[in-house]
């Protein structure tokens, strides 16, 4: 599937629709649906490496039909679960994104549970995090993101920068020295060294382990240091050296495209994108390093809310896409990581090399990177709208509608009426 034609339809849809919801993949059609066979549906976001075949593969399986919804962006995906959450409209299973599920946990008696024999599929906190205070595991986990660093070879070479994946990766083993390495490039080219500085804001932030709530519930984001330490370190030396501030705009997809800058910020479901969006470009490729040790971005579930049409076919369904060989095809289709240990012993990923990052061993990477993960940020059930108006924040700066102190002013008046 092309993504940017997805991404486009999507937009269009968005204009016209109350929810930024398209059909992404229909297997089997109406001849299918007309002909009796139970119809499942299944909304998304991004690329979860859910392609037709994949699903196709299911269907002639079990003799149904699917009908893919993909949004946009995780945003958009948020504000019609919440919309629907408990009444009607929602699909017979939802996507959920890791910054926005604690906040989804509060209701998690409108979801349908998962089988206990499934129990065990998934790393402890993964598991964990979607367990609810009466024992219930209420989903399915999909993919994690330990960060490494994609790069531009052939940009890095023609700055005098060393492109070899080893070396480069010694280049990112400090934010001290991933900044000082952005500044030479930015000097030599006069180009944007890092597609988006609220990237650096993700990756720092999910390297603590408190930030914005304690968890008693207690909001300490304006009064917490290290969230204005982070702050300052984003505007003061991220956003002199990055394209954009934010991601997933039309112009970040199209400089991506055109190959506008050196470096990304890169958790495995990254490579999906950038191979989607460029994929003309031939210099990409990825460094087994993340600045300051390890960072999580990302990872998803699979829910069944419990009022659905068809939540025993939902169940199933859920099951298979996030059983462990089936997480190995979708890493291979989009680059999103197993979160089932399982998978970690497979050839299929330990052997995998992606030829479009110049054969980059990015199996084994995801692995050493997963390893060198060390700390998650608590994340509460405010987590999501804290952070969304923090990289808001950082935006005004970029874009010169506020002073970085006129915009932290702006971002603690936000979060106090929260």
């Amino acid at each position: 599937m092309n993504t940017r034609l997805l991404r486009r339809a999507v937009a269009v849809t968005a204009a016209t629709a109350s929810s930024a919801l398209v059909v992404a993949g229909c297997s089997g059609g109406s001849d299918a649906a007309e002909g009796g066979s139970t119809e499942i549906t299944i909304a998304t976001f991004n690329d979860f490496g859910y392609t037709d075949e994949l699903l196709q593969q299911y269907e002639d399986e079990h003799g149904v039909t699917i009908v893919h919804n993909q949004a946009a962006t995780s945003n958009d995906a948020r504000t019609n679960f919440f919309q629907k959450l408990g009444n009607t409209g929602l699909a017979d299973i939802e996507a959920v994104e890791v910054d926005w599920f604690a906040e989804m946990m509060q209701y998690s008696d409108m979801l349908a549970p998962v089988p206990d024999d499934l129990k065990g599929r998934w790393l402890d906190w993964k598991e964990a995090a979607a367990t609810d205070a009466d024992g219930n595991l209420v989903a399915y986990g999909t993919d994690i993101g330990p960060q490494g660093v994609c790069y531009r070879a052939d940009l890095f070479q023609e700055a005098g920068l060393p492109s070899d994946r080893e070396e480069v990766a010694e280049l990112f083993s400090t934010w001290d020295s991933f900044f000082e390495t952005g500044e030479q490039y930015v000097e030599k080219t006069g180009q944007p060294f890092l597609d988006s500085a609220n990237s650096v804001l993700q990756g720092l932030m999910n390297q603590e382990e408190t930030i914005y709530e304690e968890e008693d519930g207690t909001v300490i984001a304006t009064e917490n240091p290290v969230v204005r330490d982070i702050y300052d370190t984003v505007v003061e030396r991220a956003l002199p050296i990055s394209a954009f501030a934010g991601q997933w705009s039309e112009d970040w997809y199209a400089a991506m495209t055109g190959g506008e800058f050196a470096a990304m910020l890169c958790p495995p479901w990254m490579h999906g994108v950038i191979q989607g969006e460029a994929p003309d470009i031939d210099g990409w490729d990825v460094a087994d390093a993340y600045p300051g040790g390890g960072s999580n971005w990302g990872g998803s579930y699979l829910v069944v809310p419990a009022n659905g049409d068809n939540v025993e076919a939902a169940q199933e369904l859920a099951d298979w896409l996030t059983s462990p060989e089936t997480q190995l095809q979708a890493f291979e289709n989009a680059g999103t990581f197993p979160s089932q240990p399982e998978a970690y012993e497979s050839e299929e990923l330990t052997g995998f090399a992606n030829p479009y990052f110049d054969d980059a061993p990015t199996g084994e990477i995801g692995i050493s990177r997963a390893e060198a993960v060390t700390a998650e940020p608590f994340k509460g059930p405010k987590y999501f709208p804290i952070h969304d108006a923090l990289n808001n924040a950082v935006t005004r700066v970029f874009d010169g509608v506020e002073s970085a102190e006129e915009s932290w002013s702006t971002w603690a008046n936000e979060v106090g009426s929260l």
